[in-house]
């Protein structure tokens, strides 16, 4: 996560990257870039709280990671951080609202990952309703990368998809993430990515 303040929008922004979430009240522009990961805007409007998470799995933990687990790039984990400091910040779990994003298929899975994608985005849609969280907005799926800027104060999100094998700089964060996460996996299993 890393802070900047943008003249263009005239607000100070903040960029979450895959695993990260952030709530605030003070109206900053919250940012990231989602490739098959999933970005979950989640608010209340009454109150003014506002939030963001990036996680890139649905919520499988293997019982030697979990002491040594960033549990936000999990989403069961990410939306109950997000939703817990939401709730911190006074807001009223019935004035919760949500907009989603993400899922792409942008990265080359091995075949025996199960779908990540497809499950990342089965996984948000049935959170959110098990949750009575109402999803005003959900862009997901296709091939294409989104650039987010949710804007904290008026709850309104600027999207911008791109073609990710044309722009490989853009999620090059979530690339790397994908394989930090996989590796520990993968030194454990003996499994090759291809």
């Amino acid at each position: 996560m890393y802070r900047f303040y943008s003249n263009k929008l005239k607000k100070p922004v903040i960029t979450l990257t895959a695993g990260e979430y952030f709530v605030t009240q003070n109206g900053e522009v919250l940012h990231t870039v989602v490739g098959s990961c999933i970005a979950t805007c989640i608010y209340d409007e009454k109150i003014k709280a506002a939030g963001m998470n990036h996680f890139l799995l649905p919520g499988i933990i293997h019982p030697d990671e979990i002491l040594s687990s960033e549990v936000a790039r999990y989403g069961m984990f990410a939306m109950e951080l997000l939703i817990g400091e939401l709730i911190k910040l006074g807001a009223r779990r019935k004035g919760l609202q949500a907009k989603v994003f993400g899922g792409a298929n942008v990265l080359k899975f091995r075949r025996n990952d199960n779908d990540i994608t497809g499950s990342n985005i089965r996984f948000v849609k049935k959170f959110l309703e098990l949750e009575d969280i109402p999803a005003v907005k959900i862009d997901v799926g296709g091939n294409a990368g989104r650039k987010i800027f949710f804007f904290t104060d008026s709850h309104r999100v600027l999207l911008k998809r791109f073609d990710m094998e044309k722009d490989q700089s853009s999620f090059q964060d979530e690339e790397v993430y994908t394989r930090k996460v996989f590796q520990g996996r993968l030194a454990k299993s003996r499994v090759v990515i291809y």
